[in-house]
């Protein structure tokens, strides 16, 4: 029944088809859920996507207050990214209007309303942070913190009243390659997912860069009958985590460094790149794994949202920069969000986690937490700042997303004129949770990208005209053996 009003809602909106290896893979129901791709594919691009970009472009949405220096808590630092494209340049603390530090944020005020641009120096390299801030919302910012008083937090939070955390407009610093790779990056991946995944060490996971490879016959069937021996909430643990990798992963690929110029680079989609990580045959099968779990995580966090809207809906909660106008058609777009994300029929049933004898339902939701957690702590090992920036921020946005999971009976009692004890989202929750799911819709709008470059890539390789040369003939570079196995016709 559920399926069938997913397709039914499906057809009222234009189908998006493909064909070719990548599409005849990453098709039909989702494991672990009763949704299927086709449907999602229509349900964001065309009605989400272009909503969540609206609202991570309002003030509220893009300033977001993160520590980059803290250190390494499990290893020794190896010293951070030296290449240009990874590093911050902070906005100097004297810079910043006082309005901002005093913490007398308790109404709207005439000088919230008044206060001028930020004598600044900008940030040179353009793929250097830059925490410049607007001239909006200035006396907002500490305001916007509010206190959590559920001590239930997936993730290990930043001290936002550390000398060493800064606000960064994420606008101007977007998710994009900066060339750090190699042993540094593939370590911390491999703790996570060997040390933080529930994984034993014996079981080998496809394609770990610092294992060597156990040989052509290995296409990771241990690890995935492993992996489907597992109760549902570990088997979910780490399908959240590859769907994150994953996004990450293809926003890398989206946002490339094509060409580097004195004046001016050039970023943008870089196929081969894409394929090395998803390509079915380049990969032996495990890209078409990985782009599940993105989709997956996609409906984790979609719920959540579902889920969180009455929180919002409350006349008295208010997403508060200091100008009013600016405050009210920000919560009119958020709402309109929400009746979205409600109206998508096929939804994440968490009900389905956690619901074993109560004490070690109690337990294993514990250590999922803190196994989390854990992760949170090892985005600080990351040694890009940018990378770092944007690893922070949507682990703590999937965080948010399971604390707002597991709290239905706190948001189902929320007082309606006054805030609950029970429930609370700080404003760094808040914006963690809507950038980290606008990176997944984004994800998903890039993979329909990808398909219709490698469909027109294609498509002018087979069209390559007969070129004689000294009396041979070759057809259009040999079809470009680049795309010998294409994505999509």
């Amino acid at each position: 029944m559920l399926r069938g009003l997913c397709y039914l809602w499906t057809a009222s909106l234009l189908p998006i088809t493909f064909s070719g290896q990548l599409h005849s893979e990453l098709t039909g129901v989702l494991d672990d859920c009763f949704c299927d791709i086709e449907s999602i594919d229509v349900f964001n691009n065309f009605k989400i996507y272009p909503r969540i970009q609206k609202l991570t472009e309002r003030d509220y949405f893009r300033y977001y207050r993160v520590n980059l220096n803290r250190p390494c808590p499990f290893w020794a630092d190896d010293g951070h990214c030296s290449i240009k494209d990874c590093q911050v340049e902070p906005c100097p603390e004297s810079k910043i209007p006082v309005g901002i530090k005093s913490g007398n944020y308790n109404r709207y005020s005439q000088v919230a309303n008044a206060i001028t641009d930020i004598d600044c120096e900008q940030a040179q390299d353009l793929g250097a942070i830059n925490s410049t801030l607007s001239n909006y919302s200035k006396e907002a910012f500490e305001d916007w913190a509010r206190h959590d008083d559920a001590q239930d937090h997936f993730c290990e939070l930043d001290d936002e009243t550390s000398p060493d955390a800064d606000y960064v407009d994420l606008l101007l610093n977007p998710e994009r390659y900066t060339g750090y790779k190699g042993p540094s990056a593939w370590r911390v991946w491999n703790s996570i997912y060997e040390e933080n995944c529930f994984k034993p060490r014996s079981v080998y996971r496809p394609l770990n860069p610092l294992v060597p490879p156990r040989g052509g016959d290995d296409d990771g069937e241990g690890f995935y009958n492993w992996l489907e021996g597992l109760c549902l909430e570990k088997r979910v643990f780490y399908r959240l985590i590859s769907g994150l990798h994953s996004s990450i992963n293809i926003h890398l690929c989206a946002e490339y460094l094509l060409a580097e110029g004195w004046s001016k680079s050039l970023w943008g989609p870089n196929v081969q790149e894409f394929r090395q990580r998803f390509d079915p045959a380049e990969t032996k099968g495990e890209g078409t794994r990985r782009l599940k779990n993105l989709y997956f995580l996609y409906l984790i966090e979609l719920r959540a949202l579902s889920k969180v809207a009455p929180y919002f809906d409350r006349a008295f909660v208010n997403l508060y920069t200091g100008d009013r106008q600016e405050d009210r058609a920000t919560k009119e777009l958020l709402l309109q969000f929400f009746n979205e994300t409600k109206a998508f029929p096929m939804h994440f049933d968490e009900k389905s986690m956690f619901a074993g004898q109560k004490i070690e339902a109690k337990t294993l939701k514990e250590e999922f937490r803190l196994h989390f957690k854990n992760i949170s702590r090892i985005m600080d090992c990351v040694g890009c700042s940018k990378c770092r920036l944007w690893g922070k921020l949507q682990t703590q946005g999937l965080g948010t997303a399971l604390k707002i999971l597991f709290s239905e009976k706190e948001i189902k009692n929320l007082p309606e004129h006054s805030p609950s004890k029970g429930f609370q989202l700080t404003r760094q929750d808040i914006v963690a949770l809507l950038n980290s799911f606008g990176r997944l819709s984004t994800s998903i709008h890039q993979l329909h990208s990808f398909r219709a470059l490698l469909k027109e890539k294609r498509r002018s390789t087979m069209k390559a005209p007969l070129i004689s040369t000294r009396g041979s003939t070759i057809i259009g570079e040999q079809r470009n053996s680049q795309f010998r196995v294409p994505l999509s016709s």
